[in-house]
């Protein structure tokens, strides 16, 4: 959801980079709104050839990132943080570049505000979750397992444990452990064909509370036992899912049903 901002009513795919703590907003949909133009890369040549001096700094204006496309596919496209958008419209002779540099000036305003007070990005995803139709407990649980999940990051990243592969790695160690599926299989079972679907997104009151626990006994652990690098956290990770394994057993037991649901937040709605 994130990933997605409105200048009036189109679309504007972008990416938050967190090595330069900044957002990167696809050239080719600010390009297309502001002029209508349906071939971007001709247009982009135009320009060039217009401004030389854009031509001659345009590795440092925009850079490729990868977004996901129409399909759903995740292609590496090119992008720019707010700075280089704004150099880039300097160069775009229409009206509609002017509306645009508000419009971005806003989004930077937004987020720096959220810099500064964290609650108020809080309550932006908590509207956010309103507007597509969650329940106000659903959304509670949901924004716990947020802070749950960021506390476990920042301690394995401060055990030396490396973001991306080795971050996902481990996160299937948990969900093998608490749910008896890796989240790929999880998806698969919960019929999750887009990319974009986000996995929590898709999970009921209960396979959120028991995510919250495996994550949360993974940092516990993690922490009890001073686990420093991969392998020495990948088995507290393993610990930690196997708690929320264990109490989501005995609960299905007790209850006679399973935790482990189907369902995904369009059936949720349709019902």
């Amino acid at each position: 959801m994130d990933n997605l901002v409105l200048f009036e009513t189109r679309q504007v795919r972008r990416v938050w980079r967190e090595e330069d703590k900044k957002w990167y907003f696809a050239i080719q949909d600010v390009l297309e709104i502001l002029t209508g133009s349906g071939d971007v890369k001709q247009y982009v040549k135009k320009l060039k050839n217009r401004d030389p001096e854009l031509k001659s700094n345009w590795g440092t204006i925009c850079t490729l990132v990868e977004m996901s496309a129409a399909d759903g596919r995740k292609r590496k496209i090119q992008a720019a943080p707010m700075e280089g958008l704004l150099r880039l419209i300097q160069s775009v002779p229409s009206s509609k570049a002017e509306p645009f540099k508000r419009w971005l000036a806003q989004v930077g305003h937004e987020r720096l505000q959220e810099i500064e007070n964290p609650e108020l990005a809080s309550r932006r995803i908590k509207e956010i979750y309103r507007q597509k139709g969650y329940s106000e407990a659903w959304i509670e649980k949901r924004m716990r397992g947020i802070a749950i999940r960021d506390e476990l990051t920042s301690e394995w990243n401060k055990r030396g444990v490396r973001e991306h592969l080795e971050y996902a790695i481990l996160t299937a160690e948990i969900s093998q452990a608490t749910f008896g599926m890796t989240p790929t299989q999880y998806r698969e079972y919960k019929a999750l064909t887009h990319p974009g679907d986000n996995l929590r997104d898709h999970m009921t009151d209960l396979e959120l509370i028991f995510t919250m626990l495996g994550e949360a006994s993974t940092t516990e652990i993690a922490r009890n036992t001073d686990a420093t690098g991969f392998p020495e956290n990948k088995q507290a990770a393993r610990a930690g899912g196997k708690v929320a394994g264990n109490a989501r057993k005995a609960l299905e037991r007790k209850s006679g049903r399973t935790v482990v649901s189907p369902q995904n937040f369009k059936l949720l709605t349709e019902r």
